[in-house]
């Protein structure tokens, strides 16, 4: 396979093939840990191998925001359901569009139903400036 460089690179090639996973039932506290672990603000949700959701840093912050008790309430409880996800063979430039437009930081990346990995709009946006400075050079 030909990997491209920049803006014009597949989301698939930015991700490298892996996602970070939780099951719904994980408490929030351990879904923070996995976070801060991995050094991550998303983990994707799956249940019986289906991605039903996904929680971010940004959820954590709102269920500390409305006093939940983090130790037993659930992702379940505080995840989006139904994600937007991207398509794997989206380029790097119109996925930094659509993140942006959409207001996302994170986003499931899917090839043939399958969840592949997750996008970040850090992520994304590095590599449409890195291909910017090639461009300029």
């Amino acid at each position: 396979m030909t990997y491209e460089k920049g803006a014009k690179m597949k989301i698939r090639e930015l991700v490298g093939g892996s996602a970070f996973l939780c099951g719904p039932d994980l408490t929030m506290t351990q879904a923070a840990e996995e976070m801060s672990e991995q050094k991550i603000g998303a983990l994707a949700v799956t249940e019986k191998g289906e991605l039903i959701g996904v929680i971010t840093e940004r959820d954590i912050l709102r269920a500390v925001a409305q006093h939940a008790t983090l130790q037993t309430t659930t992702v379940r409880e505080w995840m989006t359901t139904d994600p937007d996800t991207i398509g794997a063979d989206v380029n790097v430039e119109e996925a930094a569009s659509w993140l942006l437009t959409a207001g996302y930081r994170h986003l499931p990346v899917m090839d043939n139903g399958e969840l592949i990995g997750m996008a970040s709009i850090k992520d994304v946006l590095w590599s449409v400036f890195d291909a910017s400075k090639v461009a300029d050079a």
